[in-house]
């Protein structure tokens, strides 16, 4: 599977108003101040986190893992581009805050918790780990039959990947996010070109043509639909 390049580039992912209505959901989760420690694995081009960073005057940097490098990355985080497996197991850096957002599905099982066991580790005393990802019983976001195949399949190894993550946890809580999307059909169909999203990443481009084709047809001019994730807040 290839890296997500093009996930957060200039999509509602990326916008301010995302942002901003995000990390506003992250705050209500966990008590953080300008000497809080952050982690985010899999954080894109940085943006959630050097919008965190502004918002708590931190004074330390933030620390971004992701195997892509883009060029545009935020200049308000220390970026490694190093899996996360690798760095959480070296750091000497205890957090107050461990996101992993929309990125734990792509780990295969052992993987992932393996990672969960060493961040826990790796939490100060009131520190937790907030995973995201695509809500497996409400999903709204706009398909073509192959792909909407694909993600329910999908959906449903995550929903098993986190039941397994879970079933030996003793501190946590289960969140809803819900962010209202307005998107242009043409910018919607461009995102899924750049294949935005990991379902995407093996179509052939015969595929995501004829997906295209049917996105244009099924669907207006502008598309509204409500991007749902579900949150696993995990304390030490």
């Amino acid at each position: 599977m290839g890296p997500l390049k093009n996930w957060d580039n200039k999509t509602w992912l990326s916008s301010q108003k995302y942002i901003k209505f995000f990390n506003r959901f992250i705050l209500k989760q966990v008590k953080l101040n300008r000497n809080s420690r952050i982690l985010d694995i899999g954080c894109g081009r940085g943006k959630i986190l050097e919008n965190l960073s502004n918002k708590l005057r931190l004074l330390d940097k933030p620390v971004g893992l992701d195997i892509e490098n883009h060029k545009d990355k935020s200049k308000k985080i220390i970026f490694k581009k190093i899996d996360a497996l690798s760095y959480v197991s070296k750091t000497k850096i205890t957090f107050d805050l461990i996101l992993i957002k929309q990125t734990i599905h792509l780990l295969k099982k052992k993987q992932a918790i393996k990672l969960l066991s060493i961040c826990k580790n790796k939490l100060n005393p009131n520190g937790k780990i907030i995973i995201l990802s695509l809500n497996p019983n409400k999903n709204e976001i706009p398909t073509f039959q192959l792909m909407n195949k694909k993600l329910n399949i999908s959906l449903k190894k995550d929903e098993k990947l986190f039941n397994l993550i879970l079933k030996n946890q003793n501190k946590f809580v289960i969140k809803k996010f819900t962010f209202d999307v307005k998107i242009l059909k043409t910018k919607y169909l461009q995102m899924i070109k750049k294949r935005y999203i990991s379902t995407l990443l093996n179509f052939s481009n015969k595929q995501i043509n004829e997906g295209l084709n049917e996105i244009k047809k099924d669907y207006g001019k502008v598309l509204k639909f409500k991007d749902r994730l579900i949150a696993f807040i995990i304390k030490k």
